[in-house]
């Protein structure tokens, strides 16, 4: 068994090291090879002075702040095995969830996502105001640019590295519309898709705010335009 571990960061100095530290224990127990990917986003402090010495990890930054679909975008066409999970720095989703993205992947899926689900048997904490976001979110989802998804948001996807590279080599989105970009992409080419139930607790340092979902429903009118002009249809 093998995986490549992408985790984007931004200024993220009290957890970052704590959060290797996390993830890299438990590739040790479960899997053969691995690599962990920390995609520093432009930080106030260099992240790679806060993980110098860990092994399996790597630290790639970039020269200002990007967003997080630029991060993770970079981080997947960096990675050396197959399959590439990307995962949030907090680790809301705890990283033992990767064994049921895996187990999807390894069955035949080339994309594994996480879904937040509150009737499942998976815990899901968020507070009312943010289930709140996430349903009025899911709602411009289905009318503007993709049908059949509970939940794209989630940060804790699993693809095969070839799909990987195919989907990420095409996105264009930098913030948070690029999940529902990676998945629109993934529909129009036919791939298979899991959605898998996993436990998630929101973290308080969340840097959702007011403003994101008017960003987020940007990013869809942008998918929707990217659609009618055939920028999908690259290498399709």
């Amino acid at each position: 068994m093998q995986i490549s571990v992408v985790v984007p960061a931004f200024n993220e100095t009290p957890r970052i090291r704590w959060t290797a530290e996390c993830v890299t224990a438990f590739l040790e127990r479960e899997f053969d090879e691995f690599e962990v990917i920390v995609v520093d986003d432009g930080s106030d402090v260099d992240a790679q002075t806060l993980l110098a010495g860990l092994p399996h990890v790597r630290c790639l930054r970039n020269d200002v702040n990007r967003g997080k679909g630029y991060s993770v975008r970079r981080g997947m066409l960096e990675a050396r095995f197959d399959p590439v999970l990307f995962t949030d720095a907090d680790l809301s989703t705890p990283i033992e969830e990767a064994l049921f993205l895996w187990r999807e992947i390894d069955a035949g899926a080339d994309i594994a996502i996480g879904a937040r689900l509150r009737d499942s048997s998976k815990q899901v904490r968020r507070p009312p105001l943010r289930r709140l976001m996430a349903f009025v979110f899911r709602l411009c989802v289905k009318l503007i640019a993709l049908r059949g998804f509970y939940d794209t948001q989630c940060g804790f996807k699993m693809l095969r590295r070839n799909t990987a590279r195919a989907l990420f080599g095409v996105a264009s989105l930098d913030r948070w519309g690029f999940d529902v970009e990676i998945l629109f992409m993934a529909r129009r080419r036919g791939l298979r898709v899991a959605q898998v139930p996993v436990s998630y607790s929101e973290s308080k340092q969340s840097r959702l705010s007011f403003l994101t979902p008017l960003t987020m429903l940007c990013d869809l009118l942008r998918i929707r335009w990217n659609a009618l002009r055939g920028r999908y249809d690259m290498g399709k």
